[in-house]
């Protein structure tokens, strides 16, 4: 049992000034956890102001200096990575390999990043007789989210503390044990009292408080679409800056001339991975009407192959991460059967012998029109809907079609006819032949996925105000 009742405010652990605690549930059993405190506006204040009073000094240290401070951090994230693995495997369900080669893996290559980009990131520059001077914003609430921790978490601490800026930092209340080992690592490292917070809770309370703060200059927020527009309206009073990675529904659309077994296979994968719980998941599959019962034969065999179990058994896929999550799932798997969708393998309940815990089959629909709610809505869990299309023309328009553009993927053999494609597709990022991760390429989306950029020179951007000097020359 992990009892986190403190909090991290200028360098020292803080009790709560009022005691309220939630109780974080092991997704794998359903069963308590652990404990956090719920930070209130008197414990956010607290926490801000120390950023506010770090942020004179922290803001003019050199690039030498936060280099060092981030190589230090890397070099306890490293010692630390087993503990940051397993906290992730009990907080959030992910299964031990997972959580060790991906997502404890992906918080040390942020860090990792941000140290390559900050040695040559280009602060100040000359343009005739005016200097652009690229400057930190501020006290920067970061509110990060469930399905991807520590991987979300570095991705926004790190450019931060790269660019001078001060943090206080609310993980999600269903997954905040990393997160508190993250402070524990932060503090080992010595960084200068109050650069970095920690604040515990929930969204209304202790998101709402950081949001509305008129002394946070930034908040830079992952999660979902909903809670994205409560916080826009919580900071709009205060005209802070506000980054978003939100809500997707992105589509994968397999030409003609693709490797269907290839194509099919990479895509149902890409859904089913970490139980479906990605915000860039794969969860429409465009396949031509003519290739369509091949295509779902390859979906149902590949889908009902993953092996779903406890977290510590070598299990392919996990739970989803709450009991919420889960009856989310079910409900918008029943409107997908409800609306006549052909529901090729997996459906509601619980997989066999996995009546504990939040488990939830590998499910493919086909037949589905992109009017039905399992085409329109996030369901963040591992089912897949299988559409078809009769032309290029039409491919696009239905890919197109959705109120998100976070990611879309492409399957074929032409360049010339993927890079066609590319261009007309309204998505931030376009995979194409399941091509690989790239820290240093801009990861946000067009609509309402969110705006914004993170990862590498992209992700400093959004922490930075811009100065022009006139007359700089004279």
């Amino acid at each position: 049992m992990r009892d986190y009742l403190k909090f991290y405010i200028d360098g020292v652990w803080v009790e709560p000034a009022k005691p309220r605690t939630l109780a974080v549930i092991n997704p794998a059993t359903g069963q308590e956890a652990g404990r956090i405190s719920v930070a209130g506006a008197a414990e956010v204040d607290l926490a801000v102001r120390a950023a506010r009073r770090a942020f004179g000094e922290w803001s003019l240290t050199s690039r030498q200096a936060r280099i060092g401070a981030l190589e230090r951090i890397i070099a306890e994230y490293r010692r630390r990575s087993d503990e940051i693995a397993d906290a992730i495997t009990e907080e959030m369900g992910a299964p031990v390999a997972l959580a060790r080669n991906a997502q404890t893996r992906s918080g040390l290559a942020h860090l990792e990043t941000a140290v390559a980009v900050l040695k040559n990131f280009v602060f100040e520059e000359t343009r005739g007789t005016t200097r652009i001077l690229k400057e930190p914003i501020g006290v920067c609430g970061l509110i990060t989210p469930w399905n991807w921790p520590m991987n979300q978490l570095a991705c926004k601490v790190a450019p931060a503390l790269a660019t001078g800026c001060t943090v206080v930092l609310k993980p999600s209340e269903v997954a905040p044990f990393s997160a508190y080992l993250f402070a524990e690592i932060v503090h080992a490292a010595g960084l200068p009292e109050g650069v970095f917070n920690l604040v515990n809770g929930d969204g209304v309370t202790t998101g709402a408080a950081i949001s509305s703060h008129p002394q946070v200059d930034m908040i830079s927020f992952t999660g979902s679409t909903r809670a994205g527009i409560e916080i826009a309206k919580a900071a709009a009073p205060t005209v802070k800056r506000v980054a978003q990675e939100l809500g997707g529904k992105s589509p994968t659309i397999i030409l003609e001339d693709a490797d269907l077994e290839v194509a099919v296979t990479a895509s149902v994968r890409n859904v089913m991975g970490n139980s479906g719980q990605s915000c860039n998941a794969a969860t429409r599959m465009l396949v031509h009407s003519k290739y369509r019962d091949e295509a779902i034969a390859i979906a149902k065999t590949v889908a009902e192959s993953i092996q779903v179990g406890d977290p510590a058994s070598g299990a392919n896929m996990g739970p989803v991460a709450s009991a919420t999550q889960w009856q989310k799932i079910q409900d918008l798997i029943r409107s997908g059967i409800d609306e006549g969708a052909t529901l090729v393998t997996g459906g509601e309940g619980h997989p066999p012998g996995l009546d504990t815990g939040y488990y939830v089959k590998p499910t493919v629909f086909a037949h589905v029109k992109n009017t039905m709610r399992i085409a329109r809505e996030e369901i963040f869990g591992p089912v897949l809907s299988i559409l078809t299309y009769d032309c290029m023309e039409q491919a696009v328009e239905i890919a197109n079609d959705t109120e998100y553009g976070l990611a879309a993927y492409i399957w074929g053999s032409s360049p010339t006819g993927i890079h066609r494609i590319a261009a007309r597709l309204r998505a931030g990022r376009v995979g194409i032949n399941g091509a690989g991760g790239d820290l240093f390429a801009p990861f946000g989306g067009y609509k309402r996925s969110g705006n914004g950029r993170e990862w590498g020179e992209y992700g400093f951007a959004e922490f930075l105000e811009i100065k022009a000097v006139l007359g700089y020359a004279e």
